[in-house]
């Protein structure tokens, strides 16, 4: 398929539709909201049907092979070195404090788990395979991101101190957060039910996902249509940042898709996390473990640039060079 079709196709599917509608309403002033109970929930949702699909596919395909273990590898080993990539071109072109660049490097190497979700579903309506392995490189790709933050924050500012015991906190939060746990979880379910408990639940977890997306994605809109005022004080070589730092890591994903020899569904969701940036799990960490980091910064870098980027342009990009240069399955 063509590029521009995929773009416009990507653009008018119903999904980024409602997230246009909040991005408007969000402009116009409009009093439309999601309350914030049916928000958690359909975050809780979107974690729980992605992790419990990626579960089963594990369930009723092959064993593990060498592809998936090089993929899982791959994947810990992009999220712990990009941000130092990230880090190095931020102090290059812009004259952000270490605290916040390194908070902006860590989003660039963990991921967003909508922007996933939004390129399964784009990949689902051209009924294009991919493979279920990859839903537990997306719950293995967050923390090792936070911690190469960190590291980075702190040699560059030794005065940064913690102790002991809010270093342990700070750990045990990172890998207890409530996002990855039930992403792990609903996965490890997925993977030992296999096909029959998909399909005693799939009345709630498949049938419905597509219009619980749009609902996400319109409060999705909401949000960023709220954040958007902090851009005003963005420099062009930071908002730049926004944009070209996920086209470097979508072509790092694609390059390493190849080497272990992906097919194009699954390679252009592994470029997908490579590209994408976390706005959820990255923030909460750096407003308890850095926070001299800027949150007006930082929060807004990930969901007002670089996600709205990624769902509208990016998915297509990324899926026309993965059909390009990636196995068909």
């Amino acid at each position: 398929m063509e590029f521009l079709h995929l773009i416009s196709q990507n653009i008018l599917s119903p999904a980024i539709l409602f997230f246009a509608v909040g991005i408007a309403a969000g402009f116009v002033k409009s009093d439309l909201e999601v309350p914030d109970s049916i928000s958690r929930y359909l975050s809780l949702y979107l974690l729980m049907a992605i992790g419990f699909k990626g579960g089963v596919a594990i369930a009723t395909t092959a064993d593990i092979n060498r592809e998936m273990i090089m993929a899982i590898g791959a994947g810990l080993l992009v999220s712990s070195l990009q941000p130092f990539l990230a880090y190095g071109l931020l102090k290059l072109s812009t004259k952000l404090d270490s605290p916040t660049a390194a908070a902006v490097a860590a989003q660039s190497g963990s991921i967003s788990m909508v922007t996933f979700a939004t390129a399964a579903a784009f990949l689902k309506t051209n009924e294009i395979f991919y493979a279920g392995y990859i839903i537990g490189i997306l719950a293995l790709m967050e923390a090792p991101a936070i911690i190469s933050g960190l590291f980075m924050a702190h040699r560059a500012e030794p005065q940064i101190k913690k102790g002991p015991d809010e270093t342990k906190f700070m750990i045990r939060e990172i890998f207890t957060n409530g996002a990855i746990l039930l992403l792990s979880a609903a996965f490890v379910i997925g993977w030992i039910t296999g096909q029959g408990g998909m399909d005693n639940v799939a009345g709630f977890l498949e049938t419905p996902f597509q219009g619980i997306l749009c609902l996400f994605l319109l409060d999705m809109g909401l949000l960023v249509s709220r954040n958007l005022h902090h851009l005003k004080g963005f420099t062009w070589p930071l908002a730049a940042f926004g944009i070209y730092m996920p086209l470097i890591g979508g072509g790092i994903g694609l390059l390493i898709s190849r080497m272990i020899g992906l097919d194009v569904g699954t390679g252009t969701l592994f470029s997908v996390l490579c590209a994408s940036a976390s706005y959820i799990a990255v923030p909460a960490a750096m407003r308890l473990a850095l926070p001299e980091a800027k949150a007006a910064v930082y929060v807004p870098m990930s969901l007002a640039i670089t996600f709205p980027f990624n769902v509208t342009l990016g998915i297509p990009l990324y899926f026309a060079l993965a059909s390009r240069i990636l196995i068909p399955h």
